[in-house]
């Protein structure tokens, strides 16, 4: 199941990098892309359980860039 989000003010390239990382490390995740220009995150993850994956995924994004405003698109 593929999810997209949109990630209002990312720092900078290297914290999308760092934050595409952390979330192709999840459990369930089998893909993730953060693009910082256009400010998106796409990550795809096993339907079963999807709803944990992405609270996990919402968590990282919060504790890495806390200043960062995450909405689903």
């Amino acid at each position: 199941m593929k999810k997209k989000y949109k990630l209002n003010e990312i720092d900078c390239a290297n914290c999308a990098l760092k934050l595409e990382e952390a979330i192709t490390a999840l459990d369930g995740v089998t893909s993730a892309k953060v693009n910082y220009m256009m400010q998106k995150l796409t990550f795809e993850a096993e339907e079963e359980g999807i709803e944990e994956i992405e609270k996990a995924v919402l968590a990282v994004c919060k504790k890495m860039e806390p200043d960062m405003e995450v909405t689903a698109l």
